[in-house]
């Protein structure tokens, strides 16, 4: 599709999915007016919807702070990099200093602004957090967009698809954002779940094309928090279908099979799950975990979906690692802790 063709304008992202304080402000207005705010920054900052950019700042700006123009034009767009200012907060009785970080979202937007205590450590990482919203959800959104005008002027029911996987596509990366934004330390577990159960009811959730689910009948029952093993099945499935696609196994060996096969089995007191694909280079194996890591340019993945499933490993107190599946693919291995067992 040409990529000069009108779109309509999206709706302004919310910036809700971060736990540190955003606020946005119409860049549109000579004013510069905060327009919106999520709630971290009105519990630390008190409400400023309807307040001058210039006017709020002024009014928590410490007493001994430098120039506050560089804070002013990240507020307002006018600056791309990042600053920090010490400013004062509802709930702090001494002054905080803040890292501004401007969110480049399109000139037809908002302009949203991250303000992270910059001496303290996040829980999350929240600059890959701010890229996602920045970057990963603004490409379906316009893709949605360029679909629906061209649905509207020709009717093609192929549009209509389209819209909707870059829908889903967003749902996706929003649930992404908020289970790391939210944490996965939190878990209720259940003893004796089935995990073929709920590896089916995972695999039903998942676009998962030409792949088929393979599930052992001697797999263990654990104690776990089933929504969150789920989550755990859903992520790896995913990683299957999108890293083990046919297209990614020719490059690497000879099979000429076009289907992809996901196993879930026993591995003594804990369970795997592994692929006929393509593999995980050694090289790359621990940096998969990392928030933001991707393995292509294909632009299909956040980034974020094997780190949710380390933290949900973790939170169940259960080791994983990462090796060659029997037929060369890859394959994620879990055991409960030994602290856990006892």
């Amino acid at each position: 599709m040409d990529e000069s063709t009108d779109v309509p304008e999206s709706t302004p992202i919310p910036p809700d999915a971060l736990p540190v304080p955003v606020v946005g402000i119409d860049h549109k207005d000579a004013e510069a007016i905060i327009t919106s705010e999520n709630d971290a920054f009105e519990a630390t900052f008190g409400d400023a919807v309807g307040t001058p950019a210039t006017a709020w700042v002024d009014s928590h700006v410490a007493p001994t702070a430098a120039d506050t123009t560089a804070a002013v034009a990240v507020l307002r767009g006018d600056r791309a990099s990042d600053t920090t200012l010490r400013l004062t907060s509802s709930v702090e009785a001494e002054p905080t200093c803040y890292r501004l970080q401007p969110i480049a979202v399109s000139a037809d937007r908002p302009v949203y602004t991250l303000l992270t205590p910059a001496d303290s450590a996040c829980t999350v990482e929240v600059d890959r957090l701010a890229s996602v919203i920045s970057h990963d959800l603004r490409n379906p959104l316009d893709v949605a967009a360029a679909h629906l005008q061209a649905a509207r002027e020709t009717g093609d029911p192929e549009h209509f698809e389209q819209l909707t996987a870059a829908h889903d596509r967003m749902e996706r990366i929003i649930q992404d954002v908020l289970t790391l934004a939210r944490g996965e330390d939190a878990v209720t577990s259940v003893a004796g779940i089935d995990l073929g159960a709920v590896a089916a009811d995972a695999w039903a959730t998942v676009d998962t094309e030409t792949t088929s689910l393979s599930v052992a009948d001697d797999l263990p029952t654990l104690a776990a928090d089933r929504d969150r093993l789920q989550r755990l099945f859903e992520n790896l499935f995913r990683n299957s279908v999108e890293h083990g696609s046919t297209s990614t196994r020719s490059q690497s060996t000879d099979a000429t099979n076009e289907t992809l096969t996901v196993t879930v089995g026993r591995d003594g007191n804990g369970f795997f799950v592994a692929d006929d694909g393509a593999g995980i280079p050694v090289a790359d194996r621990e940096q998969v975990f990392e928030s933001g890591y991707v393995r292509d340019d294909s632009g299909h993945t956040t980034g974020l979906g094997l780190t949710i499933v380390e933290e949900i490993a973790e939170a169940h107190e259960w080791e994983i690692s990462l090796t060659d599946s029997d037929a060369g693919g890859a394959r994620f291995e879990f055991h409960p802790c030994e602290s856990s067992t006892t």
